[in-house]
């Protein structure tokens, strides 16, 4: 059975990644065939934990999964180990007295539980008391409440989740007010600073990107850019003689080093570099989605017809979030970067096949299955093809950024 599974992350307050929300589908059809579909989501979340490398899917953090009243009561949740997870009790769950029974039960074997959509009702007292962490919708909810609901429960030692947090404005607000976690795509959009100036090092930096990801990699070129920053240079010849290659002797010269590890390799190690130093300050999340966008939209790439262009599907993905990254217009960071115009015009939102295929992973990762399916549909591919695809980038995502 192929499995679609997307994910979204959940930060703390330093920007780190905390856990992440895992999201799953069964097909495309995005409804499941057996009748029982309690019993069928349970086989999916099985099949993914089973089938999967958990690891994969959340780089060794806690994944938070939805469940029904049902899947409460039936005892689902503890096939799946509780070290890992983090159930999350559904909106639409209510607190009779066979479900306080079985979120009792999982508290007692040392399961965490969150209250999702959180809004108070008296009546919740019973599921409150039990909770870990409660989710609170950012957006649905009166700025007076959302302190509030901190003021009331304060003594239940309960972690406060903001979700739907969009704009980094809101981010600031939730962390003021007392929430400790944070969901949303906030992280994602520019906090836009007219005076600041995009620095030297970091456009220099950008440049190395486009031309890693050009179709022919000249060596000599690369070397006299690398050698030109120190700290590249630096950077290049610590991650050359570390032990994950195990070379008996020292590797001194950026030359050297470039050749030894091949184009692919000198890819990712330039994308790791420059994400990690133009998102300084920023949400770890930025860097690692760029990343993955970058990896599944190259992979992607030649079955949705654009043969020869997995370099420009590459940087579209990794460029998709420079914006936030920067804090600048991304027209005024386009205009100067040597990149091809239909990647540009995607990154600027027009019409085209790199635009869609942009839209298919924004869709997948935010769990839009209707919109996944419109475009699996459209390009005419298989649609085992985009789990399989997001689920390597996720692991090569997780080889290099840990």
């Amino acid at each position: 059975m192929d499995v679609f599974v997307a994910r979204q992350p959940i930060l703390n307050p330093q920007g780190k990644i905390f856990a992440y929300e895992l999201l799953f589908r069964e097909g495309m059809d995005n409804y499941f065939k057996n009748a029982n579909e309690d019993l069928a989501t349970s086989s999916v979340i099985s099949s993914s934990f089973f089938l999967m490398d958990i690891n994969r899917l959340t780089m060794g953090k806690p994944a938070f999964i939805n469940f029904t009243a049902n899947l409460l009561k039936e005892g689902m949740a503890t096939l799946l180990p509780k070290n890992q997870v983090v159930i999350e009790i559904l909106e639409t769950v209510d607190p009779d007295p066979e479900i306080v029974a079985a979120c009792k039960h999982l508290k007692a074997q040392g399961y965490k539980l969150a209250l999702d959509d959180f809004i108070f009702r008296p009546d919740y007292r019973s599921l409150i008391e039990l909770a870990n962490i409660i989710k609170v919708d950012f957006q649905a909810t009166e700025r007076m409440e959302l302190q509030a609901l901190i003021r009331r429960l304060r003594e239940l030692n309960i972690q406060f989740l903001a979700e739907k947090v969009e704009t980094l404005e809101e981010y600031e607000v939730a962390r003021t007010i007392g929430y400790g976690l944070f969901q949303g795509y906030f992280f994602s959009k520019p906090s836009i600073v007219q005076s600041k100036d995009i620095s030297s090092s970091k456009m220099n930096y950008l440049r190395l990107l486009q031309r890693v990801n050009s179709l022919y990699l000249e060596v000599e070129e690369l070397e006299r850019i690398i050698k030109g920053d120190v700290s590249l240079a630096y950077k290049l010849l610590k991650f050359i003689n570390s032990s994950a290659f195990g070379f008996q002797s020292k590797i001194s010269s950026i030359k050297q080093a470039l050749v030894l590890l091949g184009p692919k390799e000198v890819k990712k190690w330039a994308s790791v570099i420059v994400m990690g130093d133009i998102t300084a300050g920023k949400p770890d999340a930025l860097a690692i989605q760029s990343y993955v966008r970058a990896s599944f939209l190259e992979k992607l790439a030649p079955k949705v017809g654009l043969i020869g262009q997995g370099s420009n599907a590459f940087l579209l993905g990794l460029f998709s979030l420079i914006d936030a990254c920067l804090d600048r217009p991304l027209p005024e960071i386009l205009k100067d970067l040597p990149m091809e115009e239909s990647v540009k015009d995607a990154l600027l939102g027009r019409p085209s096949r790199f635009r869609n295929l942009l839209d298919l992973i924004i869709a997948y990762e935010q769990g839009n299955w209707p919109v996944v399916n419109r475009f699996i549909s459209e390009f005419k591919i298989d649609e085992e093809f985009v789990p399989q695809y997001y689920l390597k980038a996720l692991q090569e995502a997780n080889e290099i950024y840990q």
